[in-house]
């Protein structure tokens, strides 16, 4: 089926289905185009909460599926391609968390948004990138923190908080990937040109940057910076949303494999198929959402 009629088609069955379509910013340019909703995770999880579709296709990897779902129990949430997951969030396990939190008893757990249901029904609070350092502020100086799974987001925030915490060793193999040899590499090429990073990457990475944000936190600085070059430190798909919202500026991407393959394993076909079937739909333990739903209610409180 040529693109035209998959778009067609998806259009029709969606509105059929009572569907909404949510992407994330690192998904395909054709996905982000047909996507009632663009956005970072924190953004995701808001409209799962409040979207009144009665289906949710879920356009990025697992957890983020899981998440609409813990959210939305009595919604369908379909993920059109079930391979895709999230390496930072296999880092982390529910058996693991829990013999680490026998290690320090009365921490407060805070989980990324990127780990598996079972890892979030095993924590008190969960957070984003756009939001951790409001979620680390938001609990008593007095309690131990133990922050899951990504190292990296974690030492950002210690850096803006001052907060001690116990830090998971996990990290984006993507993110992670960025050093200040490619940085310097790109600087040479374009001096004039700002840097601006995802507080995944390494924290030296983070130190030379402009600003550090989360996906969606980078849109706005760069839409509202009067610079007009900025090298950008996440991965390439959202450079087809900076297009988008900001066309008279140039972005240079921080190294040609800033790329996740996970985020790009959705495609109109598939998107297409999964709403005619209805397969791939997400389900989770009810006694682990329930659970779970408490640490993501909680992130959700905090702005």
């Amino acid at each position: 089926m040529i693109k035209d009629n998959l778009r067609d088609y998806i259009t029709a069955r969606k509105i059929e289905l009572n569907a909404v379509i949510m992407a994330h910013y690192y998904q395909p340019a054709e996905i982000q185009d047909i996507a009632d909703f663009v956005g970072d995770s924190l953004q995701l999880a808001r409209q799962a909460a409040e979207n009144p579709a009665q289906v949710i296709v879920c356009c990025g990897v697992k957890f983020m599926a899981e998440s609409a779902k813990i959210l939305s129990p009595d919604k369908s949430v379909i993920l059109p391609s079930p391979e895709a997951g999230c390496p930072m969030a296999d880092m982390a396990t529910a058996e693991a968390l829990r013999q680490k939190k026998a290690e320090y008893p009365g921490a407060v757990v805070v989980s990324y948004v990127n780990t598996s249901a079972e890892v979030k029904a095993e924590s008190d609070i969960c957070c984003t990138s756009s939001n951790a350092v409001q979620v680390i502020r938001s609990i008593p100086e007095d309690k131990l923190i133990l922050f899951v799974p990504d190292r990296n987001l974690g030492r950002f925030v210690q850096s803006q908080t001052g907060r001690d915490m116990i830090l998971w060793g996990g990290y984006c193999p993507i993110h992670d990937k960025l050093s200040l040899e490619d940085i310097q590499e790109v600087r040479d090429r374009h001096p004039s040109a700002l840097l601006v990073v995802h507080p995944e990457c390494r924290p030296e990475v983070s130190a030379m940057a402009d600003a550090v944000r989360s996906t969606a936190g980078l849109l706005e600085y760069i839409k509202n910076s009067p610079a007009q070059e900025f090298i950008l430190g996440t991965e390439a798909g959202f450079i087809h949303t900076l297009k988008k919202h900001c066309p008279d500026k140039k972005i240079y991407l921080a190294y040609e494999q800033f790329i996740c393959k996970d985020m790009k394993l959705i495609d109109l076909e598939q998107l297409a198929f999964a709403m005619e079937t209805m397969q791939s739909r997400i389900e989770v333990d009810p006694e682990i959402s329930s659970r779970a739903r408490q640490a993501l209610d909680r992130m959700l409180q905090i702005s």
